[in-house]
């Protein structure tokens, strides 16, 4: 028995791919965590400039059409 059986080679070939699935799986994780790290500081930053806007109705003056041209 010094060739490994068949069953042997696939045990083998079904833990090296369940190892880097492994790894990729990890590596996903980190990803998600760092977007949803992003994803909150977006939001905190939005939030942000929401508090800076002197009304809530004040979004209609700042429309193109509302301003005065340069030279008045």
């Amino acid at each position: 028995m010094d060739q490994p059986t068949r069953t042997e080679e696939r045990l083998t070939e079904l833990e090296i791919k369940a190892s880097f699935n492994e790894d990729l799986l990890d590596h996903l994780n980190q990803v998600i965590v760092r977007q949803q790290q992003e994803i909150d500081w977006l939001l905190r930053e939005v939030r942000q400039l929401k508090q800076h806007l002197p009304d809530g109705n004040s979004a209609t003056a700042q429309q193109p059409g509302n301003e005065l041209p340069p030279h008045y």
